[in-house]
């Protein structure tokens, strides 16, 4: 009877810690969510936003300049610094100070609207700069805004030629100029274009495609199609220029509507790459420049992890992705970005120079200095803008 009891007494003792160790658990888990969202606090995010943006106009106050980087001499409206605009004009999205609206405006008049190599340039990086421009017409519309834009991209339109974008970061710098057009113009041509040079991307380009849909993630270029291999015998995915490809589908998906015939596509290509992107975050919130080969080159990097934000928390924000499954990788990101990279003067760390995979522009670190500063800054721009309307 004795040990009848003892066992009794044991079962139950049991049974309670467990109930106690589930309800732990349960309060832990509680906790971390408020406190998750107490991290997202508006107020915090915007402020961490104009530092960062403080940080960069006033060491670039004069929009003019050109940059010496690597020997050369670049006009300020290459890719660089039209995304840097690109992540100005969201933060303008939602604080509209008029000095950001000026920086941006005296920046694409002093060039005249134009592009880098002028309208025949087909180079989606000279074309860049247009969305800039586009986004300024929407504010302030005026003819000139759109001449040089809208010439170069109808000479594109009106030519058979679809594999222009044949590296997969052009997507980002040309794809969503064809869908404002698009819209301004009311013309299905600028929207059939664009499907037509994004599928020859996606599907064709080096023989098989930039895209691989088993993987749900992009190879940079043909260099890296298959059997090009990381070091770990893993397909190259490198972070950034997934995440250009992230951000165009992100950036055209919010501009063209919803019963466009290729909408579906679009979004079914930016589901399957969140659901790849949430595979391969690291433990610490950020993704490696390798998505899929943590040891080669592997640590935190700001660009790839900002445009992942980016798309991830306008999906959440639209609906198209589940909040109680992505919100947790959203907050972990940004919260790490804000604490791991942003230096008390404003200053990006962990920004990867330019390049085209996990080697380039190395090591990447809290204190180096990318060849280029501006994108990186556009693209934490970018990733805050929509955090901040998340709440």
């Amino acid at each position: 009877m004795e040990l009848t009891k003892k066992i009794l007494i044991l079962i139950i003792d049991s049974f309670m810690k467990k109930k106690i160790i589930m309800l732990l658990a349960l309060v832990t888990i509680a906790f971390n969510n408020i406190s998750s969202q107490i991290d997202l606090d508006r107020n915090e995010t915007l402020k961490v936003l104009i530092k960062v943006n403080k940080y960069f106009m006033n060491k670039h106050s004069d929009y003019r300049s050109p940059m010496f980087v690597n020997n050369r001499i670049w006009p300020s409206n290459i890719w660089t610094r039209a995304v840097y605009y690109e992540g100005l004009m969201a933060l303008y999205s939602i604080y509209p100070h008029d000095d950001y609206y000026r920086y941006a405006y005296d920046w694409a008049e002093y060039h005249n609207w134009g592009l880098r190599n002028g309208n025949t340039t087909r180079n989606a990086d000279d074309q860049c700069c247009g969305q800039v421009y586009l986004e300024l017409y929407d504010i302030c519309p005026k003819p000139e805004i759109l001449k040089n834009i809208k010439s170069n991209i109808n000479m594109v339109v009106n030519t058979p030629q679809v594999n222009d974008w044949w590296w997969i970061d052009a997507i980002q710098m040309a794809m969503p100029i064809y869908a404002k057009l698009g819209c301004l113009t009311n013309d299905d041509k600028y929207f059939n274009k664009m499907w037509e040079m994004y599928s020859y991307t996606r599907n064709n380009h080096g023989g098989n495609g930039m895209y691989n849909k088993s993987d749900g993630l992009w190879w940079r270029d043909h260099d890296f199609d298959p059997p090009y291999k990381e070091p770990n015998g893993e397909y190259c995915y490198w972070s950034r220029g997934n995440g250009w490809v992230y951000a165009a589908l992100v950036r055209v998906m919010n501009t063209i509507p919803q019963d466009e015939k290729h909408y579906k596509d679009y979004l079914n290509d930016f589901i399957n790459m969140s659901k790849a992107l949430k595979k391969c975050q690291r433990k610490d919130g950020f993704w490696n420049v390798s998505l899929h080969d943590e040891s080669n080159y592997g640590g935190k990097e700001t660009s790839g992890t900002s445009l992942f934000v980016y798309g991830m928390a306008w999906g959440i924000r639209k609906g198209y992705l589940n909040k109680e499954e992505y919100m947790p990788i959203v907050i972990k990101a940004w919260n790490s970005l804000v604490k791991d990279c942003v230096h008390d003067n404003g200053f990006l760390g962990y920004v990867q120079g330019t390049g085209k995979e996990p080697k380039s522009s190395q090591p990447v670190n809290y204190d180096s200095k990318p060849d280029f500063e501006d994108y990186g800054t556009g693209c934490f721009l970018l990733a805050g803008s929509e955090i901040y309307k998340l709440n």
